[in-house]
């Protein structure tokens, strides 16, 4: 074992102060990474405040971080994929029993096994797993991405949570070129699927309630941007939308969006909203549509969209923040004062 510097959170009421965690020796398939940028994931804050308790009950202290680019400093003996030098990140999982049907058919997030990047059970220490807010990790191998060499790293972090949570059930829909496909919301996951979207070729419409919003949604890529709280806008674009992402994490009229689709259209949810969303069986009736959910991506299909992301230089806008202001971040991400993401600049854990 070695000492890594980290900053954790001691209970769901506490700050997250500096801490020093303990981190596994390379294994003969693991890569040792020195982490340069952690993105900020609002599951982050769920996890260190606790607020997801009844599911996944968090272990204290609790270092989170799950979208990590850095540098490889070490590899085990076994290790063919990466080198010292390399530039990698690692996503929402560090291991899975890899041999169950999900695994195969590499959709790892689904296996029953899966041990998620922070407060998971860690079968090599014990405890529990710890994130990226750290100034390093070590990580099996296939649960290692290699990061194009073109892109700005801040800006790629957030793309291993963020980028593939959106990238996954937009290419998992189909060829949507020349499609009407729409994003709801403008925050860290609409951003993204506006970009990707954009990319694939649609005709990308943005629905927001905020009209503030529709420079910037033109900026990153949209055609369009509806005010969904505008009855005669929503009413105009009834029936015309192919695919909608559904990014909206709070409780929101999800059969405003039902009718905005075609003949066996499709509506993904990939926001959590906290409550119960009520959802009218005609809506999906008359037309024939589905509405489905998404959950991040496995392993194989992050890799491709890290690869897709340095083909189309696509990255994350976001804020670079030192380690130091983590708690007013979390403080600012509830208030939704961010355009569109925190990185953490781990070198600031040297500081």
């Amino acid at each position: 074992m070695h000492k890594a510097k980290a900053y954790s959170a001691a209970s769901a009421t506490s700050p997250l102060t500096l801490d020093t965690i303990q981190r596994r020796e390379t294994t003969e398939r693991d890569v040792q990474i020195e982490i340069l940028f952690c993105g900020i994931c609002h599951s982050d804050l769920h996890t260190v405040r606790n607020e997801w308790s009844s599911a996944m009950a968090t272990t204290y202290p609790c270092v989170p971080g799950h979208e990590i680019v850095g540098r490889v400093s070490k590899v085990g003996a076994g290790v063919t994929t990466f080198k010292a030098g390399d530039l990698v990140g690692v996503g929402c999982m560090v291991d899975s029993d890899q041999t169950c049907p999900h695994c195969r058919a590499n959709v790892e997030q689904f296996c029953p096994n899966s041990i998620f990047t922070y407060n998971s059970p860690d079968k090599h220490l014990g405890g529990v797993t710890y994130g990226g807010y750290s100034e390093s990790i070590v990580v099996d191998e296939k649960f290692v991405l290699k990061v194009p060499r073109n892109l700005d790293l801040a800006g790629v972090a957030p793309l291993l949570c963020a980028g593939i949570t959106t990238y996954s059930p937009i290419r998992r829909w189909g060829d949507i070129t020349g499609k009407k496909v729409g994003v709801v919301g403008l925050g860290g996951l609409g951003h993204m699927g506006v970009k990707f979207a954009r990319a694939f070729g649609a005709h990308v419409v943005v629905f927001t309630t905020s009209p503030s919003k529709k420079e910037d949604a033109l900026r990153l890529g949209a055609h369009e941007v509806i005010i969904s709280t505008n009855g005669e806008e929503m009413h105009k674009h009834a029936g015309t939308f192919n695919f909608i992402l559904d990014t909206i994490a709070a409780d929101h009229n999800i059969a405003a969006y039902l009718n905005m689709l075609v003949l066996d259209g499709n509506l993904t949810l990939v926001g959590a909203p906290e409550k119960p969303l009520s959802i009218p069986a005609f809506a999906l009736i008359f037309g024939r549509k589905s509405l489905s959910g998404s959950l991040i991506g496995g392993i194989k299909e992050t890799q491709e969209m890290l690869d897709f992301c340095g083909q189309h230089n696509i990255t994350a806008d976001v804020e670079i923040i030192p380690i130091q202001k983590v708690n007013e971040a979390y403080a600012r991400m509830v208030k939704s004062d961010v355009k569109y993401r925190f990185s953490i600049d781990m070198a600031s854990l040297k500081d």
